[in-house]
């Protein structure tokens, strides 16, 4: 009975938040989310450039096959990797002629402006598989970015 009595005390004392708790509350979440949306955009624009590097090396892959069959070969456009089965989708490359493969020492890939988000743009200028894997740009930074074939290191170095 005791029991009973406490627990009814209890809940009669209990009391709800007020309106300067609750504004409170309020005033933190929109500094989080303040903080939180920028970072959140950041990321996403670093995963679609990821996504078009990852695309350019699937071309990159792909056009490795159509050599191996197509030995005699020097030159292969993303239109023709499509049309012959060696690529299933290009992604965000473009199937236009500029945008090709070529069979050097390693395979480059030379393509247009891809717009992967918004009007930030990326251009693959003799690029290859390692070029393109050791490329440390970020999606989020400056808008029109080219990824160039990878260094010689025959060169001398000071």
């Amino acid at each position: 009975m005791f029991k009973k009595l406490v627990n009814k005390k209890r809940l009669n004392n209990e009391k709800g938040l007020t309106l300067i708790e609750l504004l409170a509350v309020i005033v933190i979440l929109a500094i989080i989310a303040a903080i939180a949306i920028p970072a959140i955009g950041n990321i996403i624009e670093n995963t679609r450039y990821n996504a078009v590097k990852a695309d350019a090396i699937n071309v990159l892959n792909a056009a490795n096959l159509y050599f191996t069959d197509e030995p005699d070969k020097t030159e292969v456009t993303v239109k023709t990797l499509l049309d012959e089965k060696y690529l299933d989708t290009a992604g965000k490359i473009p199937e236009g002629n500029t945008n090709k493969v070529t069979k050097e020492k390693f395979n480059t890939l030379t393509t247009s402006a891809i717009v992967y988000t918004n009007s930030k743009t990326v251009t693959f200028d003799g690029a290859t598989i390692d070029s393109i894997n050791g490329d440390k740009q970020k999606g989020s930074k400056e808008s029109n970015k080219t990824i160039p074939s990878a260094p010689s290191s025959s060169g001398t170095s000071n």
